[in-house]
């Protein structure tokens, strides 16, 4: 997602232009809803500093402590089918409020589990919530904000950031008092956006047209948006190798796991939000995808061989290539297709996160059937094999014969989840 777009001369438009502080000027209905949706974002890494103590708490091995992320992430695909349909029925209002009732109601559980099962259990709902908040959030940000969509879009994209960023800080932060504390510090964050939502934000109109379960699968008989979804698939299963599996390689306290997770967020959100229109502008979504995909492959095979500081650097420079390849994608799978944004989302976003679902789980598997090393190298194929399908399937995923431009598939403020 880009917070810019480009002009028919080349020039990127900036959001800050218009009056100077479009951006900054915003409702409270716009900053209730940010910042709840910083909170949203949080959750993602929250337990990645602290995947260690939460295994030895509850006496679990690596493998089933993955299941945190499978449980959240399973969920999340299946509810792709399920957040349009209810939105475009309740409303979008309604829809924030839902998804952030299940949040602090399954946050709260997960920080009181009494054995492994119990917490993936609770992350599963928990997964739900997310998926109901993070679905409509920048589509009623968009909606509600002053100064136009750019600056609206900008505004989200610094909140995905911020969450992705600091989600490891507060797992550290609280996970080294007891793993159970950054659960019960994510459902009071999230009780305080519920409030700030249900005192700021007023309902919005609902769509005129109410979207069906299957208008998203239907939506991905369109050979670009499959191509764009079949690619995410492959980049997601090596994103999450990252975010899920590393944790127990680095093998290190909350605090310096926290601290690296912590920067891994900042460049995910730099080269997302600042580098990767820039990039795009200058040789095309799809070189920079390609490129991108190809170095985060090269990227996993050095963490999965070096030695332990080699393996903390790789962690890092991760972000830059994913925070560029999320842009890109965000993109390619709004604006390739004709269907509309909300539908191609779900139906983009329903493939993709079966991946998320299957490489928490299977990377510490492989690992006991294999080595250390066989996780890193099958999360780099995969997203060779993501990078193969962008060249392969160039023609479906141009749009007019022409690359996408920064921004053109944000217009209408849908977003894609948790990218």
């Amino acid at each position: 997602m880009s917070g810019t777009k480009t002009s028919g001369h080349g020039r990127a438009d900036d959001p800050f232009e218009e009056g100077g502080t479009s951006l900054l000027r915003q409702p409270k209905a716009v900053w209730a809803t940010a910042g709840a949706s910083v909170v949203a974002f949080m959750g993602i890494g929250l337990v990645d500093p602290i995947l260690p103590s939460i295994a030895r708490g509850l006496h679990a091995t690596n493998s089933q402590v993955s299941l945190l992320f499978t449980s959240y992430f399973l969920i999340t695909a299946v509810a792709m089918l399920v957040t349009g349909f209810v939105s475009s029925r309740i409303g979008g209002r309604k829809t924030l409020l839902a998804g952030l009732a299940l949040v602090v109601v399954f946050a709260a559980l997960s920080g009181m589990s009494g054995s492994v099962g119990e917490l993936v259990g609770f992350r599963a709902g928990w997964g739900l919530g997310n998926a109901l908040f993070v679905s409509t959030s920048l589509a009623v940000i968009v909606g509600a904000a002053a100064g136009g969509s750019a600056a609206a879009i900008l505004l989200y994209e610094s909140a995905l950031g911020l969450g992705m960023a600091c989600g490891p800080l507060l797992g550290a932060v609280l996970g080294d008092m007891k793993w159970r504390y950054p659960f019960f510090g994510t459902a009071a964050l999230m009780a305080i956006g519920f409030l700030a939502i249900t005192a700021f934000l007023k309902e919005q109109p609902k769509p005129a047209r109410k979207t069906s379960l299957l208008d998203p699968v239907k939506a991905l008989g369109h050979g670009g948006l499959a191509s764009a979804a079949a690619s995410a698939f492959f980049y997601n299963y090596a994103f999450f190798t990252v975010l899920a599996f590393t944790p127990f390689v680095l093998n290190m306290s909350p605090y310096k796991s926290g601290g690296v997770f912590f920067a891994w967020g900042v460049l995910l959100a730099v080269f997302s939000v600042i580098v990767a229109p820039r990039l795009q502008h200058r040789f095309g979504s799809l070189k920079v995808l390609g490129a991108s995909l190809l170095l985060l492959a090269a990227d996993l095979l050095v963490l999965g061989y070096g030695d332990h500081t080699t393996a903390v650097a790789c962690t890092v420079v991760s972000g830059a290539f994913i925070g560029l390849n999320n842009t890109v994608f965000t993109e390619l799978a709004l604006g390739v297709s004709d269907a509309p944004r909300p539908v191609a989302s779900a139906g983009y976003n329903f493939v993709r996160w079966f991946a998320a679902a299957a490489a928490p789980f299977l990377a510490p598997k492989i690992e006991e059937w294999t080595d250390i090393h066989i996780p890193f190298v099958i999360a780099a194929a995969a997203a060779a094999v993501g990078a193969a399908i962008v060249a392969l399937r160039r023609r479906a995923l141009t749009l007019d014969a022409e690359e996408l431009e920064p921004q053109h598939a944000m217009e209408d403020g849908v977003a894609v989840f948790a990218d």
